[in-house]
């Protein structure tokens, strides 16, 4: 027993030094993930509103439901730190958001790219409308074609006035209701003069 619980600490031990071993490694170089800078070198307001527009397009790994710009944890600040020295260096938008998409996997954009499985996660929505829409109108025509026209029963269909059903109970029954809606004794109808 003592082995398994030394065993346990030393894992424990080792999982977390090598938890924070990685967590203090040194980002990888930009320009060994995407290529050398394509844009122009930025500074003062010019590198503050790029750096909040390439922010907003990364989700924090952290938070997940709001964007790197927004996000108040340690990881989004960070990450805004190297938005703004890849954006000072002169990287593109598209240059940034390839090399944290190779850092962190396509979760971390926000409107991931339209390729691959990506173009169903859009489409799908319109998909659905779609053919609900033509569910809905197939059933709306189907309806009215199937049923009948209303109109107003001929003379010959309808049964005579004291006419009563072949079924001896139906027959009682329908005597009572004439009884009690009409007033005529016995369910029958009075003689007309």
């Amino acid at each position: 027993m003592a082995l398994t619980s030394r065993r346990l600490w030393l894992a424990a031990v080792l999982g977390f030094g090598g938890a924070l071993a990685a967590a203090q490694e040194p980002a990888p170089d930009a320009s060994a993930v995407v290529g050398p800078p394509r844009g122009a070198h930025l500074s003062g307001a010019a590198l503050d509103a790029r750096t909040k527009e390439v922010a907003a397009l990364l989700r924090c790994p952290v938070c997940q439901g709001l964007s790197v710009a927004d996000s108040p944890s340690s990881m989004a600040q960070k990450m805004r730190v190297q938005v703004r020295e890849l954006v000072a260096a002169g990287y593109e938008r598209d240059q940034i958001l390839d090399y944290f998409e190779r850092s962190y996997g396509e979760f971390v954009r926000l409107r991931p790219a339209l390729r691959g499985v990506n173009w169903l996660v859009w489409l799908a929505p319109a998909g659905g409308l779609l053919a609900g829409a033509v569910l809905v109108t197939w059933a709306l025509r189907r309806g009215r074609s199937a049923a009948p026209s209303p109109r107003e029963p001929a003379e010959e269909d309808l049964p005579a006035r004291d006419a009563l059903p072949e079924d001896p109970e139906l027959a009682r029954y329908v005597r009572k209701v004439r009884e009690q809606a009409y007033g005529w004794a016995g369910g029958e109808p009075p003689q007309e003069a």
